[in-house]
């Protein structure tokens, strides 16, 4: 790959990858077999440099950060070619030996999920203080010291008492800045970032972009970005490569990238971005569904072996809330804002105060027994398609399970083509009926789940962060699925998450939740474009949102 920014002639590139193949052993009862994952790709990072290394789920960008610092399992993958220089070193003939010394001191990487990156049976503090004992010598007070300066570095409020914290005692937020001091505790020259900010708020995911933005300055380091949100790599990168089923299909700088993409793919990502669904003939005054009033949660937080009552979280407070037929409500805030709380209080799956009417019947006068037949009217699709469909279950009993309990009298046949004809609904065949979760990818997952809502023929679907889990193309299809069976069977939705593009693609109304309250709420369109409260206006900020 040519280099994309002007450097001097004789600057050699700090990590060069040249014609890269990685193979992975089959789990095939060929043992000899092998997959190729990695198809001969070339890259260059200068120092100083932001390159982001782009693409879909399965397209190889965490498999080639992983082989740069060697940490797949050598028993199970190979490197038929290529070679992976940093500093001239070929990382790929390096002893382990060789590459202890390089980890964590001249490459460091955060990883995606900090909760499963840090060791939850030790404080950070202990975790922090590793690299400067193993690569610098330093002994467990100078130690500290240094790393309680970086944790205030990096953001992290009273780093002297968080020290001692474990990890499940600090947010997403914080715990990714832990993951930040823990690589920059070296001063490495190369940070690999795999996906940094996917799990994380928006307003969070700025304020690391930012740090990371600040510190590369600071310590003139190179960063190797991984991620699927090409809004944060046209506000981050300097450069970029997308990588499409393990190949490099183009190279080139951001401005070049958006102004002018070359390769379909590219093109196709871009055009992934979800763009607005609904046109003014939608916003017409329809019948309403649902009514809520004063709707009010309340958690107990309990301690010691009686557990007694010790605290006590005020999830959503008075919220007044109204849904018309045919209409998409979308709830957007930050984690802990009370978006999800409010959703399973309106459906009762939540205990609550206040009076929610649904088609005029009072859902909260009702006993469990007497909501129960109600509920085929009211579903939910869960932020976590693979965690909320049964791994033991077939689809046909996942989709199906819902008529054996409301529709007990059709015949197996007629079950089996009510669900035939809703998975046709959402573009899925017959076949996957005799298959089961873990046999298909996210998007066709997250159809399922869907399906297994709609063949109810539901009045109201709650929509629970649906999209977040999903790569930018298959969130555009599940919308646009999503959008067509509204406009075919009438029904509505309560769609709630924090990604602001979504939200604006498929919503009416929006209501903006912050700390159980509704700040500010309005039409789509006119709530994006004039923001009157300042938290709405901090969270188009930070999310970079533009109409």
């Amino acid at each position: 790959m040519k280099h994309l920014i002007p450097k001097n002639d004789y600057e050699p590139a700090l990590l060069s990858v040249k014609d890269l193949r990685v193979n992975f052993q089959s789990s095939s009862i060929h043992a000899n077999q092998s997959v190729e994952v990695i198809k001969g790709i070339d890259f260059d990072i200068y120092a100083g440099e932001k390159l982001a290394l782009v693409g879909e789920s399965g397209s190889g960008k965490s498999v080639t950060a992983l082989s740069i610092l060697q940490l797949h399992p050598p028993k199970h993958v190979s490197y038929p070619s290529g070679r992976i220089c940093f500093q001239q070193q070929n990382l790929l003939q390096s002893s382990p030996e060789q590459l202890r010394e390089i980890r964590g001191s001249q490459i460091a990487m955060i990883f995606q999920e900090p909760m499963t990156s840090l060791n939850p049976v030790y404080p950070i503090g202990n975790q922090l203080i590793e690299p400067l004992i193993v690569h610098q010598g330093m002994d467990k007070h100078q130690a500290k010291s240094h790393m309680i300066e970086l944790l205030a570095r990096t953001g992290i409020d009273k780093p002297d008492k968080r020290f001692n914290s474990f990890p499940h005692m600090l947010s997403g937020g914080q715990r990714q800045r832990v993951m930040i001091a823990m690589a920059l505790a070296c001063q490495p020259k190369l940070l690999i970032a795999d996906e940094p900010t996917t799990a994380l708020d928006v307003t969070i995911q700025a304020q690391i972009i930012e740090l990371l933005q600040d510190l590369q300055q600071e310590f003139h380091m190179a960063i190797l970005l991984i991620t699927h949100d090409l809004n944060l790599v046209k506000h981050f990168a300097d450069s970029v490569c997308v990588m499409k089923q393990g190949e490099l299909v183009e190279t080139a700088s951001v401005q070049q990238l958006f102004a002018q993409p070359q390769h379909d793919y590219s093109q196709h990502l871009l055009n992934s971005q979800p763009q607005r669904l609904l046109s003014s003939e939608d916003l017409s005054p329809k019948a309403e569904l649902l009514q809520a009033t004063q709707i009010d949660c309340r958690f107990k937080l309990k301690s010691g072996w009686f557990q007694r009552s010790v605290d006590e979280i005020h999830a959503v407070r008075q919220v007044d809330i109204h849904l018309a037929k045919g209409e998409t409500l979308g709830i957007v805030g930050e984690s802990g804002s009370g978006k999800s709380t409010l959703g399973r209080c309106l459906i009762r799956l939540q205990t609550c105060q206040g009076d929610i009417m649904f088609e005029q019947q009072p859902l909260h006068q009702l006993s469990n027994k007497a909501l129960r037949p109600l509920r085929r009217n009211f579903q939910i699709v869960f932020q976590d398609p693979y965690s909320s469909l049964s791994p033991r279950m077939t689809i046909e009993q996942i989709v199906g399970e819902g008529l054996q309990v409301h529709e007990p009298q059709l015949t197996k046949a007629q079950r089996r083509d009510k669900m035939i004809a809703t998975l046709q609904e959402v573009d899925l065949d017959e076949e996957i009926l005799n298959r089961y979760p873990h046999e298909f990818s996210g998007g066709q997952r997250q159809r399922i789940a869907i399906a297994r809502a709609l063949i109810l023929e539901p009045k109201l679907i709650v929509l629970d962060e649906p999209t977040s889990a999903l790569d930018v193309s298959i969130q555009k299809q599940v919308l646009a699925l999503l959008r067509k069976l509204q406009q075919k069977h009438g029904m509505s939705y309560l769609f709630i998450s924090h990604d602001l593009k979504t939200i604006h693609a498929i919503s009416h109304r929006v209501m903006v939740m912050q700390q159980g309250q509704i700040v500010e709420q309005g039409e789509t369109q006119q709530l994006f474009s004039q923001p009157q409260h300042p938290y709405t206006q901090r969270l188009l900020k930070a999310a970079l949102f533009s109409l």
